[in-house]
């Protein structure tokens, strides 16, 4: 396992903004259409800014995200609110968007909806996350009642709901399962600061170190202090 090492938070955000691009043009030149998983969260920000006019066909590009909380489109919390804010404008504008969330009565009856459509996309071209201080990915939460369910290897699942009462902000999500992000031809995992180091480093089956273990498909883990 290689941890690149940059500078700053603008020096990280062009290389993974780099390297997303470069994901995104292998499929379109090898496939015809390729396909993105968008994270939240306060670090993708600046990458979404670079990646947003970046010279590729958007319009033969789809979009969708590693998770989301299961509050409305256009609620401050959600990650797709961010994802149309900030990265499908200027040219990404032309990419075709496939949210988690639905007007559906619970996270499970959203996943339910969301799975053909995320089942479509799979194998992604290009997987973005980052990670929190306990290890978690996407939504695959330690100490969730449904993360055996997300990691099951063998669930034929691509997506799932998470009752309330866990990760922060304790909000009901759906997520994107395990199986589903072990697709990925690229991942790009982007932390920062010491103590996400050590947790990457340190090892110990956390979510993050399943799917590091697990990947068959190139991951870059892009840090800055």
């Amino acid at each position: 396992m290689i941890i690149e090492t940059y500078d700053s938070a603008t020096a990280l955000a062009h290389a993974a903004a780099d390297a997303i691009e470069d994901g995104l043009a292998a499929g379109l030149r090898e496939r015809g259409r390729a396909s993105l998983v968008a994270t939240g969260g306060r670090s993708p920000a600046p990458i979404y800014d670079l990646l947003q006019n970046r010279l590729i066909d958007w319009s033969k590009v789809s979009v969708t995200l590693s998770d989301e909380r299961f509050v409305g489109p256009h609620a401050p919390e959600s990650n797709a609110r961010l994802v149309r804010d900030r990265l499908l404008t200027a040219r990404a504008a032309a990419a075709t968007f496939e949210p988690l969330w639905s007007d559906a009565d619970d996270t499970g009856a959203a996943a339910l909806a969301a799975e053909p459509r995320i089942a479509s996309l799979v194998p992604f071209d290009v997987v973005m996350l980052g990670m929190g201080e306990d290890g978690h990915v996407a939504s695959l939460i330690p100490g969730s009642p449904v993360l055996g369910a997300a990691m099951n290897l063998n669930s034929g699942r691509h997506v799932i709901g998470l009752p309330e009462g866990v990760g922060s902000p304790p909000i009901a999500r759906i997520t994107l399962t395990l199986p589903a992000l072990l697709t990925a031809r690229l991942t790009v995992v982007t932390i920062s600061g010491a103590a996400k180091r050590a947790v990457v480093e340190q090892g110990g089956g956390l979510p993050v170190h399943v799917l590091l273990e697990r990947a068959k498909a190139p991951v870059r883990i892009l840090w800055t202090p």
